[in-house]
């Protein structure tokens, strides 16, 4: 019996072998390179306190949708779209509703609005990624 359990197990690892030699599609070293996993964002706000939000990379599909739903070239209109459909809780659940897109333009400042946009669009390396286990 012994010997059946080392020829299965001899098996298994010259076929496991066999299929790394198999180049790899381009299609999935980009989407292995992409992590579009959220991660924080920490933005001072003009009362000097921390704000706080997770945010997953900007992929071309967001883009496309963030510029329909704007329905204007406005770069604010986009970016401020992108916010309310990108910035989420260290949940993972969205920090602001679709309608509250006039609170935001009529009831924050501007700079600080501007630093929140403008953290949505950046891509920096040393953000800390979101704990999808939290």
């Amino acid at each position: 019996m012994l010997g059946l359990f080392c020829s299965l197990s001899l098996q298994y690892k010259h076929t496991q072998l066999s299929f790394m030699s198999v180049p790899v599609r381009a299609i999935d070293r980009l989407r292995k390179a992409a992590n579009l996993d959220p991660t924080k964002k920490v933005v001072e706000l003009s009362d000097g306190t921390k704000f706080e939000m997770y945010v997953s990379p900007l992929t071309m599909a967001e883009r496309e949708r963030a510029q329909r739903q704007t329905k204007s070239d406005d770069a604010g209109a986009f970016a401020l779209q992108l916010l309310i459909t990108k910035a989420l809780d260290d949940s993972g659940k969205k920090l602001f509703a679709p309608g509250e897109r006039d609170v935001l333009k009529n009831e924050v400042k501007d700079a600080d609005l501007q630093k929140l946009m403008l953290a949505i669009l950046s891509d920096e390396e040393d953000s800390e990624e979101m704990d999808p286990n939290s």
